[in-house]
């Protein structure tokens, strides 16, 4: 089986160099690793390349290239770089726990590889001297973790890093367009296709520091997030917006009829009368994994308070 481990660099001279020390010391070692820098301007491509020298399982793929795609383009990039039975995804400054590989591939031994599948986890919270700050991300920030189309599409809860797919899986994605993020349209096809399943431990030390390109929610970020409520209103509008075009590339796919008549549904909510905004969420339960964000987000489909269309 060749499992290939993706990782998207970009000026992360201070921690990248501990991620991959991390995954060399994987109970499971039969691996490569490929790595994208996406037009660093710090030493990270030195780092890199100083690692490739002395474990030929480590690959930068774009030595002579500054060329700046973005995270969604890197990945995909990386992804189509090379064929592989399966694609573990990596950021840089995070840390894997020892048996990350080894238990995610467990539990995909279990399915039927024929099927689209991706196997996410939960992870750990740290600063970046790596103290914890949450045990559970999941239960901290998102209740429950996600399993079925109807709840991904209103909210994802799949974190890149702790994510495996299989080859399927990664036949599937062909667009970058109109994606929020990589982790969420994978998790998307995933369960429209195949399967979405979650492994309730953590398998990562997800690093949070001022460079972060993405985070965890914290205190500090909703507080002032709620002393600006018209920024919060418009927020979630952009992110119910967002979440429609992304979920309307699978319309374009052979989506079974159940699930096309699902997404069918999220997709044009906005474009049908409040009655039958009530009846579709009443009928398909869109909904968020936090009572109070349901509240929120019933509320403004319902009202469309705020709503400016996009």
């Amino acid at each position: 089986m060749k499992v290939n481990i993706l990782m998207a660099t970009y000026n992360g001279q201070d921690f990248v160099g501990e991620q991959i020390e991390s995954i060399q010391n994987q109970s499971f070692q039969d691996w490569t690793l490929l790595i994208r820098d996406d037009g660093s301007s710090d030493r990270t491509r030195d780092i890199i390349q100083a690692y490739a020298q002395k474990d030929s399982r480590i690959r930068l793929i774009n030595p002579d290239s500054l060329q700046n795609l973005g995270v969604i383009n890197s990945f995909y990039h990386l992804v189509k770089y090379e064929t592989a039975d399966v694609y573990f995804f990596s950021d840089q400054d995070d840390i894997w726990l020892p048996e990350k590989l080894e238990k995610t591939l467990a539990a995909a031994a279990s399915k039927d590889p024929s099927r689209p599948l991706l196997v996410y986890t939960d992870l750990k919270v740290v600063d970046k001297e790596l103290n914890t700050l949450h045990e559970s991300m999941i239960k901290t920030q998102s209740h429950h973790a996600n399993t079925s189309l109807l709840q991904e599409l209103t909210e994802n809860t799949v974190t890149g890093g702790t994510m495996m797919i299989n080859r399927e899986l990664a036949d599937k994605w062909t667009v970058t367009q109109d994606i929020l993020m990589h982790d969420w349209y994978l998790a998307l096809l995933a369960s429209a296709f195949g399967e979405l399943v979650y492994l309730d431990f953590p398998t990562e030390l997800y690093r949070q520091h001022e460079a972060n390109v993405l985070g965890a929610r914290t205190w500090s970020k909703r507080v002032k997030n709620w002393l600006q409520p018209h920024k919060l209103v418009s927020k979630y509008w952009s992110l119910i917006s967002q979440s429609q075009k992304q979920a309307k590339h699978l319309l374009s796919l052979d989506l079974s009829s159940e699930n096309k008549e699902l997404v069918e549904a999220f997709v044009t909510i906005m474009d049908q009368s409040l009655a039958q905004r009530f009846k579709s969420l009443r009928t398909y339960g869109f909904a968020k994994n936090r009572t109070f964000h349901t509240l929120v987000f019933r509320t403004l489909i319902i009202t469309k308070f705020g709503y400016r269309r996009t």
